[in-house]
């Protein structure tokens, strides 16, 4: 494998799954791979559990690692092609990601969507520009359409508390005061997909999935019934992808509480983290037995040294 931007980049999602719980259980076990190898992490945008599970797994893997935070650390960077650099951008990304490049054997990159272009968002300019520049590869810790190291450890959470083959999982939006990327909601949908899980999307109207992720899947517009009977509840905000960028509800009916939760199938409740307490999910539910959101941090230290590893292998 030599770039991971999506679930498609995978030579096999089970193979990689396997991987993954092989290293969960010996996480030390492949040291000698990244002997003498360095990644860079650069960050457009703020990060906690990414920039700390990607720089636990690469020294898990015997890795050297550094971080760079662009807008605290290095230079603003121009990314438009034959401007006048007239502005406040000193440094255009043409020079900096080979440069980048020379200084390391694989890059992590983490860019959100900026809703000033949807077409530009959903192009991947800047995280295509590094795959396209950087002569080595390229790790996507999330873009402006997709986090498929999130999308990886939900796939590895769900596997290790399902109960049964054909598991029913519901993706929730749910109310947030800020307009949010589609970007985890899209890389979930077109990771579970890949699976047989009976798969749930709930929203209100207006907040449909960009068609390339969503394929032929239907919508469920009424939350309570998406709930029934479902074994995981992964709730997530995301702002209208039609009407780009836009907040059109705030509706709090929509708030996973625990009444929500009884009409399910005593499901575990998901999340990626960070989350807005009693707008996302109630305390009740978010501090109870059906929690996982913890685990599911966890995971995302084995989803990004199973990505690594497969890189430096390959």
């Amino acid at each position: 494998m030599r770039h991971f931007t999506s679930v498609y980049d995978l030579p096999n999602l089970s193979e990689a799954l396997n991987t993954a719980r092989e290293i969960k259980n010996n996480p030390y076990g492949f040291q000698h791979l990244g002997r003498n190898k360095t990644i860079i992490l650069i960050f457009f945008n703020a990060s906690l559990r990414t920039r700390l599970s990607t720089q636990k797994a690469a020294m898990n893997l015997g890795m050297n690692t550094m971080v760079l935070n662009v807008n605290q650390d290095g230079w603003k960077m121009e990314s438009e092609l034959g401007v006048v650099m007239d502005g406040d951008k000193p440094e255009h990304m043409l020079e900096a990601i080979p440069v980048i490049g020379r200084y390391c054997d694989v890059i992590g990159v983490r860019a959100f969507a900026s809703f000033e272009s949807k077409e530009d968002d959903y192009s991947e300019k800047i995280l295509n520009q590094f795959v396209q520049y950087a002569g080595v590869p390229v790790v996507s810790m999330e873009a402006a359409t997709r986090h498929p190291l999130q999308s990886f450890a939900d796939h590895i959470t769900i596997e290790e508390y399902k109960t049964k083959a054909r598991p029913r999982v519901v993706l929730s939006w749910a109310p947030h005061p800020r307009a949010l990327p589609q970007a985890v909601p899209n890389s979930f949908v077109e990771w579970m997909r890949q699976t047989d899980y009976d798969l749930v999307v709930t929203h209100p109207e207006g907040y449909e999935l960009d068609s390339r992720f969503m394929g032929d899947l239907k919508v469920e517009y009424n939350q309570d019934k998406a709930f029934e009977g479902a074994d995981f509840i992964y709730a997530k905000n995301w702002s209208s992808c039609s009407a780009y960028g836009e907040i059109l509800s705030r509706d709090m009916s929509w708030t996973v509480s625990s009444q929500k939760m009884a009409l399910t199938n005593n499901a575990k409740f998901m999340h990626c983290l960070p989350v807005r307490r009693n707008m996302i999910v109630t305390d009740e539910v978010l501090d109870g037995s059906s929690s996982i959101v913890i685990d599911e941090a966890e995971n995302r230290v084995y989803s990004a040294q199973t990505v690594l590893k497969m890189i430096l292998e390959g």
